[in-house]
């Protein structure tokens, strides 16, 4: 089998989709006598500074002669949006299984997903290994390219999405969709297919709002589900459609992580105690910090926020109080984690307080130092201050930025899975 890997055609401004392009390769590898046999769609780490919206590198794993495979890969290249100078596309090609891929390629895309890797150093492994490689620019899309071709033996869960492409003279101008289509093909195949809309902000999530050829994605845990669901929405013509087994909403960009260990750049799972309560400032985003996992008290601090854009999430976090444990997922960025999702794992659930006289029940006064609390008016007295129940809001569990805030790696908590019960955003 030959495996074709690329990355970074599209443009932030200028639109394209890499998986238009492997889509087309696909076709032009089918007139060509080949067979495919799956497209693949590995989001890479969302956190690194060279990417566009999503991160996403594309392979196709197919049967048609390396040779010819390279030429086509390289002709599709030329769909590129190199006007823009930021956009350095790359496309490798492996003679091999997908799941037979050499060790240190399945390390490589493991590491793309999770970590960083540098140019000069994926252009010595692709040496090494020999594979064919054709590049426009720099070539810095060789990384998601190699990181694509051993994504299918390093990574172990897979979801599906079905994405819908525009005719080509519409690209670029307003899509034309029946929104009541989507929100009523959404509840049909909720919670199968996920991610469709977002019901509480009424925005429909798999309509993306850039120039690119995509009228819309529907993502799902299983294929024939994310197909039905897209061929339920009414809007302008589809001009082709498409199914890619893909990384999507699995988390799979998530590292565990401790206070001492985290790094920018990278994403993380981890616990620890809420040392500083949540405060809103400018602009609607919500911060607070956490400390070491036991009680707070260690050298260690991290700032924890919840931007704007996670919309009611952020009712979450300001609920939360100081003692909560939480474990958080998210990226660190500057030293602040992008919470994604939280866990409450113990919740502050007492206070202590002045106590009120058993007599008339006003606030008792403080007696003076060591003294206790004594009533002014009846005269009884406490030794101390009291214990209070609090009533939280929250309770212990899962909680998530809606659909409308969610990266597209990220997992959705309602496909489950998780280690405490969920509190799933619809």
């Amino acid at each position: 089998m030959t495996v074709i890997g690329l990355d970074d055609t599209d443009s932030r401004e200028l639109g394209m989709c890499t998986t238009y392009v492997a889509t087309r390769l696909a076709a032009r590898i089918e007139q060509a006598g080949g067979t495919v046999e799956r497209l693949l769609l590995v989001r890479c780490n969302p956190a690194v500074e060279h990417k566009t919206r999503g991160n996403a590198a594309l392979a196709v794993h197919c049967e048609l002669d390396t040779e010819q495979a390279l030429s086509l890969a390289d002709d599709l290249l030329a769909m590129a949006a190199t006007d823009d100078e930021r956009t350095n596309p790359g496309a490798v090609v492996a003679d091999c299984e997908p799941e037979d891929v050499p060790d240190e390629v399945a390390t490589f895309a493991r590491d793309a997903v999770r970590d960083h890797h540098e140019i000069d150093a994926t252009r010595q492994l692709r040496e090494r290994l020999e594979y064919s490689t054709t590049t426009r620019g720099n070539g810095r899309g060789l990384i998601g390219a190699l990181a694509a071709v051993g994504a299918w033996r390093a990574l172990d869960e897979w979801t599906y999405e079905c994405i819908s492409y525009r005719e080509r003279e519409r690209w670029g101008t307003e899509r034309t969709v029946d929104y009541g289509s989507i929100f009523e093909a959404a509840d049909a195949g909720y919670p199968t297919v996920w991610d469709t809309v977002d019901r509480e902000e009424g925005v429909a999530v798999c309509v993306p709002r850039t120039p690119c050829p995509i009228l819309h994605g529907i993502r799902g845990d299983d294929p024939d589900a994310v197909r039905e669901v897209a061929e339920m929405i009414d809007g302008e013509p589809v001009e082709r459609r498409q199914l890619f087994v893909t990384n999507q909403g699995t988390d799979a960009h998530l590292q565990d992580g401790t206070l001492e260990t985290v790094r920018d750049g990278r994403s993380y799972r981890l616990t620890g105690t809420v040392t500083e309560p949540p405060e809103t400032r400018e602009g609607g985003h919500v911060f607070l910090g956490i400390g070491a996992e036991d009680d707070g008290e260690g050298d260690e601090r991290l700032q924890l926020a919840a931007f704007e854009p996670t919309k009611r999430f952020r009712d979450r976090v300001r609920a939360l109080r100081v003692g909560d444990r939480i474990t958080v997922c998210g990226e660190l960025s500057d030293g602040t984690l992008k919470l994604e999702k939280f866990a409450v794992r113990d919740l502050v659930i007492t206070e202590q307080a002045t106590p009120n006289c058993p007599d008339c029940g006003r606030s008792m006064k403080s007696a003076g130092r060591s003294a206790g609390y004594r009533c002014r008016d009846c005269g009884t007295s406490a030794d101390g201050k009291v214990e209070n129940t609090i009533e939280r809001e929250l309770e212990k569990g899962w909680y998530e930025v809606p659909p409308c805030a969610r990266r597209h790696i990220a997992k959705p908590l309602i496909r489950g899975g998780f280690d405490a019960p969920t509190h799933p955003e619809k």
